[in-house]
């Protein structure tokens, strides 16, 4: 299954969720795709949707999804890697009306850039093919959020055993 969230910003995500509609119709997409649509106009006619969902049920979605594809908020694609999983990010863009600005481009470019933990897409055109080769591109890549405990105990135990 393939879950997509476009998040509760108050602006239409048409261009992420027409997309995905019309791959689903042209048969590249094979798999059951779920979407919470928020606030977007268009509604999907090839597979199942809500424009919003609970946060539990959210996250229920997340767990048994195989593929997650999330606008570029931090709290949607960071829900996703806190599930051990790696998200397709489509930041939404001030250029098609989605956002103010392109924070979420600049963001989500950011992380990956630190993380390589995020497939970014900034062509929505190129999420098909993107879709399709999911397995292969995350074999080799971060899964899941980095502890910054983690980190910073594995420091600070460096410290330590250098004092002794």
């Amino acid at each position: 299954m393939i879950f997509v969230t476009v998040g509760t910003h108050e602006q239409g995500f048409e261009r992420l969720i027409k997309k995905v509609d019309d791959l689903v119709k042209d048969g590249k997409i094979k798999e059951d795709v779920v979407m919470q649509i928020g606030f977007t106009q268009y509604k999907p006619k090839y597979c199942k949707w809500q424009k919003l969902f609970p946060y539990s049920e959210m996250k229920e979605m997340v767990q048994k999804a195989r593929i997650v594809i999330t606008h570029g908020g931090p709290a949607s694609f960071i829900m996703v890697l806190q599930e051990g999983k790696t998200p397709i990010v489509v930041p939404r863009m001030a250029k098609y009306n989605e956002h103010v600005n392109d924070h979420q481009v600049d963001f989500s470019l950011a992380v990956n850039e630190r993380y390589k933990n995020l497939i970014v897409v900034e062509d929505i055109e190129n999420l098909g093919s993107i879709i399709s080769d999911y397995n292969n591109l995350v074999k080799n890549m971060n899964s899941g959020t980095l502890s910054n405990n983690a980190v910073f105990n594995k420091k600070f135990k460096k410290i330590v055993d250098g004092l002794f």
